[in-house]
C-alpha cells in the first residue's frame, strides 16, 4: 500500500511557481511613453490653425469652426488672438470630451478581460490616430485623427488601475506618485520634442524633391506649375508641415505597443474580475450608480479641482504675455519649471509625506497651496513673484493628484478598480474640456486678476469636501 502511494507522490507535478508581480517601473515607462506622444501636439495648435487656414480658408469644417469662434469672441467683447486661443481650446476639448466618454468604458472592460489586453487595444488605436495625423493634409482628416485618438485614450485609467492591482493599500499613494512622475516627465519632454520637430517640414522637403526631379528630367515649360500642382496634391492627401511630430508620436506609440507586449504582465487577479455592464452608460451616470460614499464624493472633488486648475493652466500664457511680455520661448521655461516642480513633489515629497501624515492630510495641504499659488499669480507684478506662485500651485498639484487617485482607489472595492478609476479619469477629462473655455471667457470678460481670484475661490470647494472625507481603511 505504501509503494503505490509513494510512487504517485513522486510523480505528482511540482507546485506552480508564483509569478512575481509586475514592477511599477514597467507601468511607469508605459505611461511615460504614452504621454510623450500625447503631449507632442500641445505647442503646435497656433501654427496648425495658420496652416489649415492658409490651405482651406473659411470653408468646410474649418470655416464653420472659425465662424463659431468669431461669434463667441464678439460676444465676449474680445479681438486679437482670441481666434487662435479658442481654436486650441476647442481642439483640446474635442479630445478631452472623447476621453470623458470612453475612459470608464475601457476601465470597466479591463475589469473583465484584464489590463494588458485593454492597453494593447488602446495603444493600437492611439497609434492609428497618429498615423492619420501624419497624412492629415486636410483639416477634416486632422479632426478625425483627434477624435479617434480621444476615443482610444483610456491608457492612463487602465494603467492607474494596474498600479492599484500591484500595490498594497498602505503604499497605494506611493504607487500613484509613480504615475504622477511619469505624467510630469511626459508633459515636460513631449512639448519640447514637438517644438523641435516643428522646425522640420516634411511637406516642404517633398515639394523640393519634386522640383529637383522636374529639373533633372529637363522639364522647362510648365515645370513650376506642375510642381506646384503636385505639391498641393501632396499637401492635401499626404504629408503636411506637422507630419514629423506626428511620425514621432506614432513611433512612441509603436515602441509602447512592443513594450507592453513584451514586458507588461497581467496584473488583474482572475478572482477579482467583474462583469462588463449590459449597456454602456455615461461616465456621470456610472458615477451616480456607485454607492453613496467617499469614493463618489472624492470623484466630484477631483472634478471641481481639475476644472479650476485646467482653466489656470490654459490661461497662464496670456497672463505671462500681458504682464511680462513673454514670448513662446519664455512660456517653454514656465512649463519646464512646472514640470520639474511636479516631478520633485510627486517623486520625493509625496512618497515620504503620505506614510507619515496620510493621504487626506496631504490632499488638504495641497489644495491650500494651490489656492495660495493661484491667488498670488493673479496679483503679481514681478517675475520672481510669478514663479513663487507657480511653485506653490505646482507643489500643491503634486500633492493632490496622487493622493486623490489613491483615495478613490482605497474607497473602492477591488473588483471595480478599473471602472471607478476610469470614471475618475473621465471626470478629469470633462473638467479639462470645460475649464479652459470657461477661464478664457472670464479672462477676456473681467481680466486676469478677477479670473485668477475666481479660480482660487473655486479651489476652496474641494478643500471643504476633503475635510469631510473619512480616513481610508488600509488593512482590508
Amino acid at each position: 500500500m505504501l509503494a503505490p502511494s509513494s510512487a504517485q507522490s513522486d510523480s505528482s507535478p511540482p507546485a506552480p511557481q508564483l509569478t512575481p508581480p509586475l514592477s511599477l517601473g514597467v507601468i511607469f515607462l508605459t505611461i511615460f511613453i504614452d504621454l510623450l506622444g500625447f503631449t507632442i501636439i500641445f505647442p503646435l495648435f497656433p501654427a496648425i490653425l495658420d496652416h489649415y487656414f492658409a490651405l482651406e480658408g473659411n470653408h468646410g469644417v474649418l470655416g464653420a469652426l472659425l465662424g463659431a469662434i468669431d461669434r463667441f469672441a464678439a460676444f465676449a467683447g474680445s479681438a486679437g488672438n482670441y481666434r487662435a486661443v479658442l481654436f486650441g481650446g476647442v481642439l483640446g476639448s474635442l479630445y478631452a470630451l472623447l476621453q470623458f466618454v470612453f475612459s470608464p468604458v475601457w476601465g470597466s472592460l479591463s475589469d473583465r478581460i484584464g489590463r494588458r489586453r485593454v492597453l494593447l487595444i488602446t495603444v493600437s488605436g492611439t497609434a492609428l490616430s497618429y498615423l492619420l495625423w501624419f497624412f492629415s493634409g486636410s483639416f477634416l482628416l486632422f479632426i478625425f485623427a483627434r477624435l479617434l485618438g480621444g476615443g482610444f485614450a483610456g491608457n492612463l485609467s487602465v494603467a492607474t488601475a494596474a498600479v492599484a492591482d500591484v500595490t498594497t493599500r498602505e503604499n497605494r499613494a506611493k504607487g500613484m506618485g509613480i504615475v504622477g512622475v511619469a505624467f510630469g516627465l511626459g508633459f515636460l519632454f513631449g512639448p519640447a520634442v514637438g517644438s523641435i520637430a516643428a522646425f522640420y517640414d516634411l511637406s516642404a522637403g517633398a515639394a523640393a524633391n519634386l522640383a529637383s526631379a522636374a529639373d533633372a528630367a529637363g522639364i522647362v515649360s510648365g515645370a513650376a506649375e506642375g510642381t506646384a500642382t503636385v505639391g498641393a496634391g501632396l499637401l492635401h492627401f499626404a504629408v503636411n508641415p506637422f507630419s514629423l511630430p506626428a511620425l514621432l508620436a506614432l513611433g512612441f506609440s509603436l515602441i509602447n505597443l512592443v513594450w507592453i507586449a513584451l514586458k507588461f504582465r497581467e496584473t488583474l487577479n482572475p478572482a477579482k474580475r467583474g462583469e462588463v455592464p449590459a449597456r454602456v452608460r455615461s461616465p456621470i451616470g456610472a458615477l451616480m450608480e456607485l454607492e453613496r460614499g467617499p469614493a463618489r464624493r472624492t470623484n466630484w472633488l477631483h472634478f471641481v479641482f481639475s476644472l479650476a486648475f485646467s482653466g489656470m493652466e490654459f490661461s497662464l500664457p496670456f497672463l505671462a504675455t500681458e504682464r511680462f511680455g513673454y514670448a513662446p520661448t519664455d512660456m517653454f521655461k514656465i512649463f519646464v519649471f512646472l514640470g520639474l516642480v511636479l516631478i520633485f513633489t510627486q517623486g520625493l515629497i509625496v512618497r515620504r509625506a503620505v506614510p507619515k501624515f496620510g493621504e487626506k492630510a496631504v490632499l488638504i495641504c495641497g489644495l491650500l497651496a494651490v489656492c495660495a499659488g493661484i491667488t498670488l499669480m493673479g496679483t503679481v507684478t514681478t517675475v520672481p513673484a510669478l514663479y513663487l506662485g507657480l511653485a506653490l500651485a505646482g507643489m500643491g498639484s503634486g500633492f493632490i493628484n496622487p493622493t486623490v487617485s489613491a483615495l478613490v482607489s482605497l474607497y473602492s472595492p477591488a473588483e471595480k478598480q478599473g471602472l471607478v478609476l476610469g470614471v475618475y479619469r473621465s471626470l478629469g477629462s470633462l473638467a479639462r474640456a470645460l475649464g479652459p473655455l470657461v477661464a478664457c471667457f472670464c479672462y477676456w470678460w473681467q481680466g486676469a486678476t478677477a479670473t485668477y481670484l475666481l479660480v482660487a475661490l473655486v479651489t476652496l470647494a474641494p478643500w471643504l469636501m476633503a475635510i469631510a472625507l473619512p480616513r481610508p481603511i488600509k488593512n482590508a
